[in-house]
């Protein structure tokens, strides 16, 4: 006869972590936001845009899941390249449990396959994630699942929409039960273990990749130089957008300040909503040469600058 008291009692709770993994645009940081119901990480069409590790976590039942979101894994060619691809690796060493997504309507190119090789090596429990589903035939997703299963046994394949939602429940669920039993690592409104200063730096470079489209290099970057919190509860952030050379910096700018003034604005209003309060958001351009060749940059990115 069981004993009331035992039947009564909170599961045992679960803590551990999961790399999101995978080649380039996949939708990784669209798949991290949606499992955590909030936007902490750099969501663009562009390529190659999360450039550190980022952590964030969210429960499921008693069981607290700390993602890292990983920088895609592409082919490097510079010193930058080299040290994102690095920690994409050591993200897929460090965690528990491994997330392997696959953008379905690209399939099985020449960046899946070698990423597939690669995890061929990873002591970890890997799970396969079709991402962007809904876009795919079904009979087409069976093919995929196949495929892949054959190069690398999976522990479970998924199916999911990052953007709309659907099947993240499932694979969420499904890592929180892989976990190991342990006490949380962090407190259960605790959304990120990204300085906010460092998330608000992120979210005003999303929004320059949205904003500019091809128009400016992959040689920028965002810094929160001043973080003042004001009597009335509200914030003034003032950044620096830094490039690499003086025209890029016009690029920025636009026609009389136009551009970096709509970049601002949708920056403060998503950092209004993230932080609940008025934002005063400052924004400014400078040019730094050479800045992809500085040690402190990389130190400031959690990036190793040997690679």
């Amino acid at each position: 006869m069981s004993d009331p008291a035992n039947d009564s009692a909170p599961p045992a709770r679960r803590c551990g972590f999961v790399a999101i993994f995978g080649p380039t645009n996949a939708g990784k940081s669209t798949l991290l936001n949606q499992m955590v119901g909030a936007k902490v990480a750099i969501v663009s069409h562009k390529v190659q845009t999360t450039r550190t590790r980022i952590t964030a976590i969210t429960i499921a039942e008693a069981t607290q899941i700390i993602f890292v979101d990983t920088p895609g894994i592409f082919q490097p060619k510079r010193r930058l390249d080299r040290a994102m691809v690095a920690a994409a690796w050591a993200g897929a060493d460090d965690a528990d449990v491994v997330v392997l997504l696959i953008d379905a309507k690209r399939g099985m190119d020449d960046a899946a396959r070698a990423t597939v090789e690669r995890l061929k090596e990873s002591r970890r429990p890997v799970i396969l994630a079709l991402n962007k589903v809904d876009l795919v035939r079904p009979e087409r997703l069976l093919e995929l699942t196949a495929a892949f299963n054959a190069m690398l046994p999976f522990a479970a394949t998924f199916m999911v929409s990052a953007l709309s939602g659907d099947g993240v429940g499932d694979l969420k669920a499904d890592l929180a039960a892989r976990l190991p039993p342990g006490p949380w690592h962090y407190p259960e409104d605790q959304l990120a273990d990204i300085p906010m200063r460092n998330l608000a730096a992120e979210i005003t470079r999303e929004k320059i990749f949205e904003r500019l489209h091809q128009e400016l290099p992959y040689h920028s970057t965002v810094e929160t130089e001043k973080w003042t919190e004001r009597p009335d509860g509200s914030v003034r952030i003032d950044q620096v957008i830094f490039v690499e050379r003086a025209g890029h910096k016009g690029i920025v700018l636009g026609k009389n300040g136009a551009t970096a003034k709509a970049i601002g604005a949708s920056s403060r209003r998503d950092l209004e909503q993230i932080l609940e309060r008025r934002v005063h958001l400052f924004l400014f351009v400078k040019v730094r040469p050479e800045w992809t060749d500085d040690p402190e940059r990389y130190r400031e990115m959690g990036l190793d600058f040997s690679r």
